[in-house]
């Protein structure tokens, strides 16, 4: 983390508040406190705010408020933190059936930790995992908190095709794609649940600062869910708890 945090410009539109230069949970605390204030404040020519695993990028209004007024707004904030986060986080279940035809890539993955395929679905779904950031695509989330043990490489060559819903590992980061789309990241498990919906605001539920809890369930239990889903039936299990009570 850095000792003093860089303002730099992207454009004519745009700042980028630098913490560090690496993947830490106190710059993701900062970067929480920083982005939970300035929507507080609600200030007048800020047009989005996007916090990354260790910035933050605010786009606004040149009109309405300059590179150095929004500097000194945002030098203001307080950040300090997560003594200036709330001690409350919001936890979202994602109810995943992992293996099989779901979860190709999971029998390597098990072989690259050298332990069964049941023990990684064990530790996979033992970690309440931070939302560090959300991209490349809406709704696809950058986790951090994996398992050491089931760290493994991307695969040589990418998939031209990802199920949405699909949940993968990429080296020391897990997450889960909305979409189909090309990817690169062993495939372990998928949820029926719909990350991204275009039909309903917000379209994505997941948000930066939220923790994720995978969930093993049966076959039939993925498609009694996926029916719900179809039918708009289905609601996402998310509740706030304290910090103290995830398991990290």
């Amino acid at each position: 983390m850095y000792k003093e945090i860089k303002f730099l410009p992207a454009g004519d539109s745009a700042l980028v508040m630098e913490f560090g230069d690496t993947i830490e949970k106190e710059i993701n605390a900062n970067i929480a406190a920083v982005v939970e204030n300035l929507k507080k404040e609600k200030v007048d020519g800020v047009v989005d705010i996007l916090p990354t695993y260790r910035s933050i990028l605010i786009n606004y209004d040149p009109i309405k408020l300059t590179f150095n007024e929004l500097v000194d707004i945002l030098n203001n904030l307080k950040t300090g933190g997560a003594g200036n986060v709330s001690e409350y986080v919001r936890l979202v279940e994602i109810p995943t059936l992992y293996g099989g035809e779901y979860g190709p890539d999971i029998a390597f993955v098990a072989e690259h930790a050298n332990m069964s395929e049941d023990e990684v679905i064990k530790i996979h779904s033992g970690t309440d995992y931070l939302v560090y950031m959300m991209g490349f695509m809406p709704g696809f989330t950058y986790l951090g908190g994996l398992d050491e043990r089931i760290a493994t490489p991307r695969l040589k060559s990418p998939r031209l095709k990802i199920e949405p819903g699909s949940v993968g590992i990429a080296s020391n980061q897990t997450g889960m794609y909305p979409l189909e789309s090309p990817g690169g990241w062993q495939l372990i498990g998928r949820t029926p649940v719909k990350l991204f919906d275009e039909t309903v605001n917000p379209p994505v539920f997941i948000q930066a600062g939220d923790y994720i809890r995978y969930v093993p369930i049966t076959e039939d239990e993925y498609n009694k869910i996926k029916k719900q889903v179809d039918n708009k039936e289905y609601k996402v299990k998310i509740e706030k708890v304290k910090r103290s009570e995830l398991n990290e």
